[in-house]
This record gives C-alpha cells, structure tokens and sequence, in this order.
C-alpha cells in the first residue's frame, strides 16, 4: 500500500487532521468531535422539543402547575441520565470496536466492517433513548391528562427523528479518520455498509419531510377537533416553518458534505495526475459508493504509476521510440524500407581484456563504455538497436523519422570518439558508419519478436568497424553517408582510398573525420 500525499484537508476538513497522525492524537481527536456531536444532536433535539411544545402543536399547556412533577422533575432526570447512558455506551463502544487503531495495527475484517457501522450504531443507542422518553413522557403526561398524549407523542417523535439525523451524519463525519484506516486494510466494495441514495432519502426525510408531515398532522388535529384559530394556526405554521429551513438547512448542509468532499478529493487528485504528478492518492473514508470512486481513482493512478514503470523498463531495453510505437498501435511482425543510417561500435581487444582483468572491473568498464555511447546516440536522436557483448549498433531514422538521419550518425561517432578518448582513456573502440535503404520492422516469431533493421548498410557499417580496428583514429564512414550528410557535417570528413570490404563485390571508399577551423 503505497502512503497517502499530504494535504491541506485530506479527510474532507482540517478540523479531522490527517490519516498519518499518531493513534493517540487521532483517538483524542475521534472522541472529541464524536461526543460533541451526539451532545450538539440531543442539545438540538432538546431545543426542538421545547418549541414544539411552546409555540406549535396544539394541545394542553404542558407548563403548568399540574404537570411541574413531570416538566421539572421527571423530564431534568431522564434527560440527564440518558445523556449519561448515551455517552458512557457510545465511548464504551468505540473504545472496544476502535482499539485496533489507537494500538495502530490493521484492522481485521470483523474490526473494519464494526468500524465502518458505527455511526449506524450510535444511531441506534440514540433511538432507543427517545423511545424510552417517548413511552416514558407520553405515560406521564397522559396519566395527568389524556388529552396531552398526541401532543407529547407527536413532539417527542419529531424530535427523535431528529435527533437520530443529526447524530448520523454528525458521526459519520467524526469518524471518516477511523473508517479511513478501516477502508485502507480492504477493498471498499466488499465492505461498504451505506449507499449515497440512502443517504440522501435520509436528509431529505429527516429535514424536509418529517417537519412538513408534523405540520399536517398539526392541520389534521385542527379539523377533527373543529376548532380552527387562525392565529394558533399561523403560529404553527411559523414555528413548523422555521423549523424546517434550520434544521433542513443544517442536514442538508452535513449530507452535501458527506456526498461532495469525496469528490473534491479525486478531483483534486485528478488534477495533480493531469500536470503529470502520477503519485497523487486520495484518502478513502466514505463507506458508499463514494468510497468505491476514491479507491477507484487510487487504483487508477496505480495502473498509470504501473504502465509508466513498465514503459521506463521497456524503453531502457528496446529504446523509447520503439517502446512509444508498441504502447500506442498493436505491433506486428514485418517491415518497411527506410532510409537510414547506422554504425557499429567495437571495442578493439577485448579478448585480451577479458583474460587480464577480474570480471567485475571488465563489467565496470563496459558501463563506462556504454554509458558514453547511448548518452550521445540519444542526444542525436538514434537508437541502441541491440548491445552484442562488448560491441552495439546503433540506428538514426528508424522507428523515428530524421531530417537527416547521415549527419546525425556522423556527428555521433565522431562525439563518442572523443569523448572515450577523455572520459575512458583505459580502453579503445572502433566504429563503422554507413547509410542507406534498409527494412526497419518486428522480426522474430508471433510471440517472440524484436524490433532490428536488416540490409545492406547493417553490413557495411560491421565490416567498416572491422577495418577500422587497424586505421588510425579508428572511424571510418561510407562515401554514401558522408555526401549524403547535411554540407555542414560532410566537410568535417576527408574520403580517402577505395576497398573492397569483406563479403562485398563492389568497392567502397572510405572517409576519415578532419579537423575543420
């Protein structure tokens, strides 16, 4: 698993730190945000509870003399020890179904999946808390007088709801750096507990519907009851009103959030990958489909990392055109003819090299050697078509097309030799250059190929780097590749005498670089 790029938010907002923290900051950092969400939720749910009973849904007055034993005694009690309860079940909870992230080891399956259900869970601690208040207060209330029971049951169920919304998201959002280390240890689409339409039902439910379902129930209680005030009834729909623009407002805020910064995450990734920084991740923390994007996008970028390794190798061995030209068409077995050029490079005595030095200094100095020649074949647009033990060839117009493919030969031999002769003065080399009409292709069988050029001038750049093993300077070009250079290269090399090299009918006469002023 390769480690998470830093950022400025990289669970969604600075205030969840980051997922390379200390476990002992993040478990402080956890608990924190996570008790106070569940004390915001009930402190919303509670203030909820009281306008409903002030200002909206019609009944008896609750805050009178008959009902002080249950307004102020009862209902203080069992709301303070709820809270208890629910903060003392909750911690209990996290402590034993997080241990594994503050001892900082990898979660197991069971640990990840209890991590990823825990805001559902806490969810649950808090239903089952409004249901006790609800059967608790509406048996209360009701035994005083039975006609407060729809109001009591109606305004403790909104607020439950509630209640149960805020603590959802609010607790999602406290533990994505948890639900991070859990999504990390496996893949997010086998433990994905939540679906974003699911999440998005409950927002709408929760801080739309319920609000606007309470407030027909308000016009429903009016007309069975026949006694419509229009002042009661603006009131409510005031209260009922407001209620829903804070409250929806607020949960469509927290379930936007959740829904939007995932995105913003693998947008933001997707931007770095686009200015070529392959190394970009993103923090995987949401446990729906969302969850499966970012570990989408880290797997995508892994494939891009992988396919760029595997290019860099690939063209180290067969050259980066070559690699270029595989990666992007089907290659095939075949040719064409190409006007090229090319040379043959051999170091001279390398037999008696081979016998007199430790194989190590012998493999030392070949690297030396070539680091020479593929630096300024690269340099002057070639290709190392294949290393032959102490000897390369080299190609300038295939697979990539030159201007001047004879001049870029020329001027490369003619930068290798003098820069072996200063940079490794501890051995010699010979080279052949030569040009011409020659097939460039895949040559080989259908699943074993090689990308080679094969024709005349192949052959007479060897037998020219044979014979220039006993010439002086120990370069030798064709005729044919010297005039057909560009003038500014051509003048820099002097013809000479005509020989018949071996395996050849037809003479070729030789050209030697000069010293041009």
């Amino acid at each position: 698993m390769r480690p998470f790029r830093r950022s400025a938010a990289p669970l969604g907002s600075p205030i969840l730190g980051t997922v390379d923290e200390s476990p002992r900051v993040r478990r402080v950092r956890v608990q924190v945000l996570l008790t106070s969400s569940l004390m915001l939720a009930n402190l919303i749910g509670a203030l909820l509870v009281g306008v409903l009973f002030l200002l909206v849904i019609p009944g008896p007055a609750l805050f009178t003399s008959e009902f002080r034993i249950v307004t102020a005694v009862i209902g203080p009690a069992y709301i303070g020890v709820s809270l208890l309860i629910g903060t003392l079940w909750g911690t209990l909870m996290g402590i034993r179904d997080l241990r594994w992230a503050v001892e900082g080891r990898t979660p197991t399956r069971r640990e990840a999946t209890a991590a990823l259900s825990m805001p559902w869970r806490l969810t649950v601690i808090q239903i089952v808390l409004w249901s006790g208040g609800l059967a608790l207060f509406t048996t209360a209330y009701g035994l005083i007088d039975p006609a407060t029971i729809p109001k009591v049951a109606l305004t403790i169920a909104m607020g439950a709801v509630t209640v149960c919304a805020f603590c959802y998201l609010l607790s999602e959002f406290s533990l994505r750096p948890a639900a991070a280390r859990a999504l990390e240890a496996g893949d997010p689409r086998r433990v994905r507990i939540a679906r974003v339409t699911g999440r998005g039902l409950l927002t709408w439910s929760l801080g739309t519907g319920v609000p606007v379902f309470g407030l027909m129930l308000v016009a429903v209680f009016g007309l069975a009851k026949g006694d419509v005030d229009a002042t009661k009834a603006n009131v409510s729909i005031l209260a009922i009103g407001g209620v829903t623009l804070v409250c929806g407002f607020a949960l469509t805020l927290l379930g936007l959030s959740a829904t939007v910064d995932p995105i913003r995450a693998v947008r933001g990734a997707m931007s770095r990958v686009e200015r070529g920084d392959l190394d970009a991740t993103v923090v995987v923390y949401d446990g729906t489909e969302l969850g499966e994007l970012q570990s989408g996008f880290n797997r995508m970028a892994e494939g891009l990392r992988e396919r760029e390794r595997i290019q860099e190798l690939f063209g180290r061995h067969v050259g980066h055109d070559v690699a270029a030209a595989a990666i992007a068409r089907n290659p095939e077995l075949g040719g064409e003819e190409r006007q090229i050029a090319v040379f043959f490079i051999d170091l001279v005595g390398s037999t008696q090299l081979a016998a007199t030095r430790p194989p190590k200094e012998v493999v030392e100095l070949l690297n030396r050697f070539f680091a020479v020649v593929v630096d300024e074949v690269d340099t002057h647009g070639g290709l190392i078509n294949k290393f032959e033990g102490d000897a390369a060839l080299a190609v300038f117009g295939a697979p990539a097309e030159l201007d001047d493919p004879e001049g870029s030969a020329l001027a490369a031999a003619r930068r290798i030799r003098d820069r072996l002769l200063a940079e490794v003065p501890d051995c010699s080399a010979a080279i052949g250059v030569a040009a011409g009409i020659a097939v460039a292709g895949n040559i080989g069988a259908r699943n074993r190929f090689e990308y080679t050029v094969i024709g005349d001038p192949v052959n007479e750049a060897a037998r020219l780097c044979e014979l220039a093993k006993s010439v002086p300077g120990s370069l030798i070009a064709s005729e044919r590749t010297v005039a057909a250079a560009a003038p500014d290269i051509s003048r820099r090399w002097a013809l000479g005498d005509s020989v018949v090299l071996r395996g050849r009918g037809a003479p070729t006469r030789l050209a030697t670089p000069v010293t041009v002023s």
